[in-house]
């Protein structure tokens, strides 16, 4: 099923790609990162989460091989198609409302910094509209450097690479991304939206949707525990 894209994102490559433009056969392929560890340690053991934005599940399945009880969430059939294990959600996550709160809201992959304001806010209410009393929300968040030093690449695995090919301001406090990817069999690439937060700007954010920084989780400050406010 093919779902309108949404406006400053597009993706190419081989297979479906998402509204905002992501290739599923390409994050069926990106290895999981230090992200499962980081929760792991700032959630409790067994804790019911509420993953927004899963993807094909490479989050998600660390998780559930730990104990805990996610509920997968993504606006794409083709990404939740393959997670597995688990229960999943089809919805965007600026409109989710699954009328239950869970004890660990989770929002990675640095959706906070969506370049439409309304969708920020719109994702940030949903972190707490559905996070219990006495639970937290963690969320990822970019690097200090994330929009430097561009052009940039890194290697992903054996074979793969991902190059930051350009990242432009393309209208106050946004820049346009472009990343390619790159594998011996397949080439992709990703543009989206990004409006970049100083601490200030991104705990500001958090207040306006009565959250509340409660600790950064790394040395890089990229993950964050939030608290509901009043």
């Amino acid at each position: 099923m093919s779902l309108e894209r949404r406006k400053g994102y597009d993706g190419t490559g081989p297979g479906a790609i998402t509204p905002d433009g992501c290739a599923v056969e390409l994050w069926e392929r990106l290895p999981v990162g230090d992200e499962p560890d980081v929760i792991a340690r700032a959630a409790p053991a067994g804790a019911r989460i509420l993953e927004l934005g899963c993807g094909v599940g490479r989050v998600t399945h660390p998780l559930t091989e730990r104990g805990f009880q996610v509920t997968a969430v993504d606006e794409s059939p083709e990404m939740l198609a393959r997670v597995r294990g688990t229960r999943t959600v089809r919805s965007p996550i600026e409109q989710l409302d699954l009328g239950e709160r869970f004890d660990v809201v989770l929002l990675g992959s640095f959706l906070v910094h969506a370049g439409d304001l309304a969708v920020r806010r719109g994702l940030l209410d949903t972190c707490r509209r559905h996070v219990a009393d006495g639970g937290c929300v963690l969320i990822q968040r970019e690097g200090a450097d994330y929009h430097d030093n561009v052009p940039r690449e890194r290697r992903i695995g054996r074979d793969g690479m991902s190059r930051v090919v350009s990242d432009t301001p393309v209208e106050p406090g946004v820049h346009a991304v472009l990343i390619e990817f790159e594998f011996p069999d397949a080439r992709w690439t990703h543009t989206f939206r990004s409006r970049p937060l100083d601490t200030a700007q991104f705990e500001q954010a958090l207040a306006d949707a009565g959250l509340a920084v409660d600790a950064y989780l790394t040395e890089d400050r990229t993950w964050v525990r939030a608290l509901a406010t009043g």
